[in-house]
């Protein structure tokens, strides 16, 4: 077997997982079937609507029904209302159309 660090008395390093794209630290998502929700509601009828709601969502949680508690969704609301990435619209280039419509080139009107 020829090895390309042979002048040097070595063997070639096993190669590093994360450089072939595996993820070998990897954190099991909530909601998963490997970590459920875990969720707390006071009546049955609640539980029908969570239940609905983690449904249309695919989700995966173990409701309890419990009158003595008071009512735990957190997780559910945290995993629903994620913030969304704000995007920026790109400033035209100098030489671009202007984008207030006007035809000329954006250095001679707007810019």
């Amino acid at each position: 077997m020829s090895d390309k660090f042979f002048f040097k008395g070595r063997k070639t390093p096993k190669p590093k997982h994360e450089s072939y794209g595996y993820n070998t630290k990897r954190e099991v998502k909530i909601g998963t079937a490997e970590s459920p929700l875990a969720l707390t509601v006071t009546t049955a009828e609640r539980e029908a609507e969570v239940r609905q709601i983690v449904a249309d969502n695919k989700l995966v949680a173990v409701i309890t029904v419990d009158p003595e508690q008071s009512e735990d969704i957190v997780q559910l609301e945290g995993l629903l209302n994620k913030p969304q990435t704000t995007r920026f619209e790109k400033t035209p280039n100098r030489n671009d159309p202007c984008v207030c419509g006007s035809g000329k080139k954006y250095k001679k009107c707007c810019g």
